[in-house]
Order: C-alpha cells, then structure tokens, then sequence
C-alpha cells in the first residue's frame, strides 16, 4: 500500500492512505541502518499488519523532491511564513534569519503579516518595500475578520505549502479561517495522532483539498545560522546582487569596504535599512562562530 507520512513522534509514523484511512506505522530497522529518518510529507510505501488497530510498517521510502533540514519535512514547494503586526510586534532578525535558511534551502517563500486589523498602513508600507525589494511575495491579511484570505488560498492551491512563524502570531487561526472544513476534517485524526488542541509540537501535515497540503510547524522564537560561511551569506539576501558591480572588489561582503555597492543603496534606503542591519549582525555571527 501507498501513503504519505502526516505526523512522526515518538518512533511512530502516521500513514495517511490518500482516501480516509490514517495507520500507524514503524519504520523497519533497514532504515537506520541506511541512516535515512522518515520524514512528514515523505510518500512511502507500507504493510497494513494490524486492520482493526490501523498498524503498519514502512516497508519503503519513495524517492524525495526535496528534503528540509529546518523545519525537518520533505517534498515541500513552499514556505508560508507568519508575522503578526502587532501582539507581538514582528521581530525582523527571526525573519530574515528564516529567510536565508528557505533561500540555502531552495524553497520559495510567502510572507505574510497577520493581524493586520490593528496596525496602521505606514508599518505596511515599510515592511512591503523591504521585503518586495528582496524579491518576496507580501501579504496583509487579519485571520480574525477574514480579509486578504483569496489571495493566500490561491497561492496554496494545488501545492504542499510548510507554515512556519513564532507561537502567537495566529498560525492556527489562519489555517481555521482559510480552511475550515480541513480543521474539522483533522479533528478524528488529532485524536488518533494526539494532536494538541492549541500548541502544535510536532510538524505535521494535512490535506486542504485535491493536490493541496499545509505542514504546520512548531512556533519558533530563535534560529541559528549555521553550516554557511560568512562569505557566502551575501548570496542569501536576493536584492544585493542587483548592486554588486558598484563594489570594487569581487567577493566583496558589503562590510567594511570603502567602495561597496550595496552598503551605498542600504545607505541611500533603496535596500531595506532593516534588512541590511542584519546581514551585517548575521555575518559577524558567523565570523565569530569561526573564530572559536
């Protein structure tokens, strides 16, 4: 039988079938020993051992499109990142620390800031010029009274969407309001998979509709940029190549350069001033890592 992983914990994989059947399953040993860890979203293949308690086991792991370090999940085509406005105010190192992380991982990303009922439009505008300047799709939307959700529901349409973003920003609420009969769908399935009620703990995935999943993720209130040079985080900040030739050397890491391209347009506001503050904190956090 076929399947796609919709939640692990704890050793335990949970099958869904594709149709209504959720089985849980364990990963035979030949796994660990290959060192390959089943992940959510990976399609496998498995025996139904038990029919009446829906247990099984992963007999085979199909091949991967891809395959995410953080947040662990595979067969991902995009990303869904989350900021509220305000309550809490967005912390923009976190998000731009995300940002590089899906960038070295090759995944598009969707920005989108809740609770946008509370906010005025100059921190919109603020935020939108930063963040389209880099290339990003953003979005305003207030999960609490349904406003800017088409333009989100379309761009989930027909793909396997991860939503990632600290704890508070309204993920949850966000996911009711786009899909409401997905939420109650998953509540049979939160029971058998012990789901909680309002934290999600674990990546876990679900189905939105036909060829359309979202994998939540635990909220997240740090992350560490790691396994990169510092040399190389420049590549990771998209609207920097557009003011290379302005530097005079090659390789330059927008720092302390006299002549830099890219440290004249942050200077002159034509590159996000947020943005390019830290990159700057990012790459001496890199460079000191290397140091010790």
């Amino acid at each position: 039988m076929k399947g796609k992983i919709i939640k692990g914990i704890a050793g335990f994989y949970y099958v869904h079938d594709g149709k209504n059947m959720i089985v849980q399953c364990r990963a035979k040993g030949v796994f660990r020993s290959r060192g390959v860890k089943p992940l959510v979203g990976d399609d496998v293949e498995f025996d139904l051992l038990d029919e009446k308690d829906l247990e099984g086991n992963i007999t085979a792991i199909l091949p991967r499109k891809n395959a995410l370090i953080r947040p662990a999940a595979a067969n991902v085509d995009q990303a869904l990142v989350v900021f509220a406005l305000t309550h809490p105010e967005p912390n923009l190192n976190l998000l731009d620390r995300f940002l590089v992380m899906m960038e070295a991982q090759q995944v598009p990303v969707i920005i989108c800031f809740n609770k946008s009922d509370l906010k005025g439009e100059g921190e919109e505008e603020c935020y939108r010029f930063a963040y389209e300047t880099a290339g990003y799709e953003v979005c305003f939307i207030s999960a609490r009274e349904g406003t800017g959700l088409d333009r989100i529901r379309e761009r989930l349409k027909g793909k396997t969407t991860v939503l990632a973003g600290p704890s508070g920003v309204g993920k949850s609420s966000l996911t009711n309001a786009l899909f409401p009969a997905a939420a109650m769908e998953t509540g049979s399935i939160s029971e058998k998979i012990q789901r909680g009620k309002h934290t999600t703990r674990h990546t876990e995935l679900f189905s939105l509709g036909e060829d359309t999943y979202m994998m939540d993720t635990p909220g997240f209130s740090s992350m560490y940029i790691e396994d990169m040079e510092a040399a190389e985080l420049k590549d990771y900040f998209p609207e920097f190549a557009r003011w290379e030739d302005g530097c005079r050397f090659l390789g330059c890491v927008h720092m302390g350069e006299k002549v830099c391209g890219v440290k004249d347009a942050a200077e002159r506001g034509e590159i996000g001033k947020s943005r390019y503050e830290n990159y700057r904190l990012m790459y001496q956090e890199l460079k000191d890592k290397r140091r010790y």
